[in-house]
């Protein structure tokens, strides 16, 4: 079947779902768009097929400004995980199977002082606009990352960078423990600043892929890198396409349509458990949790959100809801990391207790309408949530009906312009799916979230105590004392019910008949590499 049939039944698709009823109020899927295509020399649109190229289509999720992944551009937001997912860009170390730190587009790194390291760079490395990578080239790309980038500044904490040759030199401007894992981080992929990057957001990189065509919320059209210094690529051109309706991609993916495709419906991964498809998985740190939002009085009360933390069903939600692709969360990190959940505790799930939390906090079903209500207000709480990973719909479905159990109401708010109810305030409880530990070390989750300076504490949560273990964490190199110190964060945060987790995710991609290489990793990204074929 030929492509643009694909996108008839999408049509069609799209319309059943225009007309479908969804579960609650606010959640819907959200439409896709043809595949780009490339363009031929003249200008004209050219099918690569048509001329013996080898062409991948792979589906995806995840492309999409609601991601805040706008584009590739690892300077901007979160695109950065786009750039390395799409293999367009590299960083100067990456992460084995086992999360540990490896040399990548550099070869070996020294700790000279607390403050000061030299990072060796591989001299047979080259951007796709032809330029050499050398020291020179690594630090334009750092300095410009940290001049515009305020999570990556706040993590690198550059003072200086220097270049010789393929020597750099990185002066923080404190001790910076885990900044070779900070430096692997997507929003680390080097870029080719002399090349610049484009209106649209396009890059030079160093992967084994560059993209010619990049459009927002749609896809984009990659071809293989001809000069990649890491083996010449397999495939000629992959078109990603951003499809966030699952049963499209299902049917994609039975038809042919698709080569592989990443963020299918759970309900839909039993029918490619057997030839001619694969299914690659793993555990890994991308958690689904709620953030307290300390700016709405009820949940400024500690017996709420104790209350709250223990009316969340996490069993049904990852054994049923999630049909087992998910484990249970006690804390931000899963119980195969060394710093995982099996060292700290949280509030169980239990009904009875949370209703007794709640009288205790003074609300009571005073009119006999199943739900709390005190000085004559009903307990109503916006649940803010985004419908492009499709577990969180599903938990804010579960939250919905074991919170009414205990007499909560619980109004769903599923919007792709969830950043804009962030930014106006109009929400209680913001869930969403975020990697925790990307960078194989735990403090990055608790200076993203938690802290009063880091950039994602949409709700304001602050404690002393936290604050006070971070700064022995900004100071601590040995990785054992790290990870005592990562439990007590962790007990933290759990203690004072300001972040409730729900779930860690077994990350699938499946491939279709005749493809290798396409491999799910436990950071979430290294999808498309240099290995993936297909034949």
């Amino acid at each position: 079947m030929k492509r643009n049939q694909l996108w008839e039944k999408i049509s069609v698709s799209l319309l059943i779902m225009m007309v479908s009823t969804s579960l609650f109020t606010g959640c819907k899927g959200e439409g896709t768009v043809p595949a780009p295509e490339a363009a031929s020399e003249d200008g004209s649109q050219a099918d690569p097929t048509s001329e013996g190229g080898k062409v991948f289509y792979y589906g995806d999720t995840t492309f999409n400004a609601e991601n805040d992944e706008s584009d590739v551009n690892p300077h901007n937001g979160y695109s950065g995980w786009a750039c390395i997912r799409y293999g367009i860009g590299e960083t100067l170390f990456k992460y084995s199977d086992t999360m540990e730190a490896e040399p990548w587009l550099a070869t070996e790194y020294t700790n000279i002082d607390e403050t000061t390291w030299e990072i060796t760079l591989r001299d047979d490395v080259a951007f796709t606009s032809g330029r050499a990578m050398d020291a020179q080239a690594v630090k334009e790309c750092l300095d410009h990352l940290v001049e515009v980038h305020e999570r990556a500044a706040g993590d690198l904490k550059i003072q200086e960078v220097t270049a010789e040759g393929q020597k750099l030199t990185i002066k923080t401007e404190v001790p910076v423990p885990a900044l070779m894992n900070y430096l692997a981080e997507p929003y680390g992929c080097i870029i080719d600043m002399e090349a610049g990057i484009a209106e649209d957001g396009n890059v030079s990189g160093t992967g084994p892929y560059r993209a010619t065509l990049v459009e927002t919320d749609k896809g984009l059209t990659l071809v293989k890198n001809e000069n990649y210094w890491d083996g010449m690529p397999h495939l000629d051109t992959i078109y990603v396409q951003t499809i966030s309706d699952g049963d499209t991609m299902t049917m994609a993916m039975q038809s042919g349509e698709l080569d592989g495709a990443y963020g299918l419906p759970y309900a839909s991964l039993p029918l490619f458990e057997s030839a001619p498809y694969s299914i690659s998985s793993c555990e890994t740190s991308r958690s689904f949790f709620g953030a307290m939002n300390y700016q709405t009085e009820a949940l400024q009360d500690a017996n709420v959100r104790k209350a709250i933390a223990g009316a969340i069903d996490r069993e049904n939600f990852t054994k049923v809801l999630m049909n087992g692709n998910g484990s249970p969360a006690v804390g931000p990190f899963p119980a195969s990391f060394t710093f995982g959940d099996h060292t700290v505790t949280a509030e169980t799930f239990d009904l009875e207790a949370s209703k007794a939390l709640l009288a205790e906090a003074g609300w009571s079903d005073t009119d006999g309408d199943g739900y709390v209500d005190k000085d004559g207000q009903k307990l109503t709480l916006r649940w803010l949530t985004y419908p492009s990973r499709q577990e969180l719909p599903l938990l804010a479905e579960s939250v919905q009906a074991t919170m009414k159990e205990i007499g909560i109401d619980i109004q769903v708010n599923c919007t792709a312009n969830h950043l804009d109810f962030i930014e106006s305030g109009e929400w209680d409880i913001y869930a969403s799916a975020f990697v925790t530990a990307p960078t194989g070390d735990p403090e990055f989750f608790f200076t993203t979230h938690c802290l009063d300076a880091s950039s994602k504490n949409r709700g304001g949560y602050h404690s002393d105590e936290l604050e006070a273990l971070e700064a022995q964490m900004s100071q601590t190199f040995d990785v054992n004392e790290r990870v005592k110190l990562a439990t007590q964060m962790t007990q933290v945060i759990l203690d004072d019910n300001s972040f409730v987790f729900a779930s860690h995710l077994k990350m699938s991609i499946v491939s279709g008949e005749g493809v290798t290489g396409l491999i799910a990793h436990p950071c979430d990204y290294y999808e498309i590499t240099v290995d993936l074929d297909k034949n």
